[in-house]
């Protein structure tokens, strides 16, 4: 059965809006939008006229916070709301109250939502138009960068606000951690372990008074956004550390004590015992503390797997490298250096996307 746009429902979290709200909702309901869902995330009493004449308008719902929440919090909110109260919603668009989004992309995306897919689009603005601020060109650039270097996709407006999504994943958002502005990049990495498809669509890049009604906070809401993009990765390179210690005081210990007085082939016996006891410490640290993974035998089986494959691709990836580039052989340990950093970040997203994946099936069903 083919979905019309209008079904699905626009979502809009809202904080101490100006009067250009009332009129972008009607021009929303203008142009097909039959439900919109407002939430007043805990404005106070000087704008709840704006909220009233919002409730005044035909297929309009305004959910209230009592006190301010957080954007995460508010599109959660919307979500659960949607879920439990409109049943004949296909997939939901979020936009933001401050003008950014037109109607014309808000409806855009609504068509997308009538393919016959399960994705994440997001409304992606060209951060290389002259009319951008500079802050906000070097801070999606970067954001993206980092994203695409740990997370595998490169996405051209990490911060969007304007997305679309299926109704068969309201669950699956209302799961995702966060509660402030940094819950929108917890939603980019879920997915992104999830192997959920993400599509950029392009939208106009509207920035009114140099984004001035944005209540984003430079240096807290960055502090956030970066420390849910790079979490895990410091994670990883904490148990990575942990490991490392193990692996070389299993050694020490084994050399030094265990077969002290034995002959040839004690480093071996040392080097096989301690990577036997630092590995499995280093899978059950990564399972339990850094990708919060529930796999078992499964898990561990893909961990071997890629731990023997970075293995070999080491030794015979530095002399390849030294034979193909005629490096001198005293430029071997540099080489060394530069493969083994290579791969210790395929390393991350391949546990991330493979070994640790998170169990979502319903979500994850490959077209």
């Amino acid at each position: 059965m083919s979905l019309h746009p209008a079904s699905a429902v626009m979502l809009i979290p809202s904080l101490e809006p100006d009067d250009r709200l009332p009129a972008y909702v009607s021009q929303l309901i203008e142009r097909g939008f039959t439900r919109l869902v407002i939430v007043d995330d805990g404005s106070s009493e000087r704008y709840q006229p704006i909220f009233q004449s919002l409730e005044a308008l035909p297929g309009v719902t305004v959910l209230h916070h009592e006190v301010n929440r957080g954007k995460g919090c508010a599109l959660k909110t919307g979500y659960t709301y949607i879920r439990d109260h409109i049943p004949e919603a296909s997939g939901v668009i979020t936009a933001d109250s401050d003008g950014q989004h037109t109607v014309a992309d808000c409806w855009k995306l609504a068509e997308a939502l009538t393919e016959d897919k399960r994705v994440l689009y997001l409304g992606s603005r060209d951060f290389n138009l002259p009319n951008i601020p500079p802050k906000s060109r070097f801070g999606n650039k970067t954001t993206s960068a980092v994203f695409k270097l740990l997370y595998g996709q490169w996405l051209p407006d990490t911060q969007t606000g304007l997305r679309a999504f299926k109704r068969e994943d309201l669950q699956f958002m209302i799961d995702v951690p966060g509660e402030r502005f940094e819950y929108e990049m917890q939603v980019l990495i879920a997915c992104a372990r999830a192997n959920i498809k993400m599509v950029p669509i392009t939208i106009e890049t509207v920035y009114e008074n140099d984004n001035a009604g944005t209540h984003f906070h430079p240096i807290r809401d960055s502090y956030r956004i970066y420390k849910v993009i790079l979490g895990n990765f410091i994670r990883f390179m904490g148990a990575s550390i942990v490991s490392f210690l193990i692996d070389n005081g299993v050694f020490a210990l084994m050399e030094n004590i265990v077969l002290a007085g034995m002959g040839p082939g004690r480093e071996f016996i040392a080097t096989v015992v301690a990577r036997l006891i630092s590995a499995p410490c280093n899978f059950l640290m990564n399972k339990n503390f850094v990708f919060s993974s529930k796999g078992g035998k499964q898990a561990f089986l893909r961990y071997v797997i890629l731990a023997a494959g970075i293995l070999l691709i080491s030794a015979v990836g530095v002399e390849l490298l030294m034979k193909l580039l005629g490096f001198a052989p005293a430029l071997a340990s540099l080489v060394k250096i530069v493969v083994d950093t290579v791969l210790y970040l395929v390393s991350y997203r391949v546990q991330n996307k493979w070994v640790f994946a998170p169990n979502q099936p319903s979500l994850s069903e490959k077209e």
